[in-house]
């Protein structure tokens, strides 16, 4: 199990931080077979590192490109990859009240986020001090913190943002 994780967190390093593409070898070091659909959306992470997508995104943007993926096939990819650690996947909120999965690469370090809720932008931030005043509220109310996620909901201030809707 420890050996899949490690071999994992390389591979989504490997995606994030080198021009070289993942390679079948990958997958199947991983435990997955190295299907089409699967290669073209480790692809599209891959070239979209650093990035937040949800799986209509994903469709939509292999569909662009020709990719003949249908959408229950990018769900279901989506989901093994998650399942086998290569991916994160994060439920943010909309200021019209519905929830919508968000997936990224799993680069092994933790981090926050940042939504706006009228444009739907996802941005991530570290900041220590909250970290460690999470560990200490967990603390001071006997808990021993084992993981955790934290969100924060705004209205971005970029002028002519291109993620805004234009209603």
């Amino acid at each position: 199990m420890a050996g899949r994780i490690i071999k994992t967190l390389i591979l989504a390093r490997k995606a994030m931080n080198t021009n070289q593409n993942p390679t079948p070898a990958d997958l199947r070091d991983i435990g997955l077979k190295a299907t089409g659909p699967r290669m073209k959306i480790l692809d599209f992470f891959h070239q979209n590192g650093g990035t937040h997508f949800s799986a209509e995104d994903v469709f939509r943007a292999l569909a662009k490109d020709d990719q003949d993926i249908g959408l229950a096939t990018v769900y279901r990819v989506l989901t093994q990859f998650e399942q086998a650690g290569l991916l994160i996947r994060s439920h943010f909120e909309s200021s019209k009240g519905d929830s919508r999965a968000i997936y990224e690469l799993n680069e092994g370090q933790h981090h926050d986020h940042l939504v706006c809720l009228e444009c739907g932008h996802v941005e991530e931030f570290v900041d220590e001090a909250i970290e460690k005043r999470q560990q200490d509220i967990a603390k001071n109310l006997g808990f021993t913190l084992q993981e955790h996620s934290l969100a924060l909901y705004g209205h971005c201030q970029k002028k002519n943002c291109p993620n805004k809707s234009k209603t």
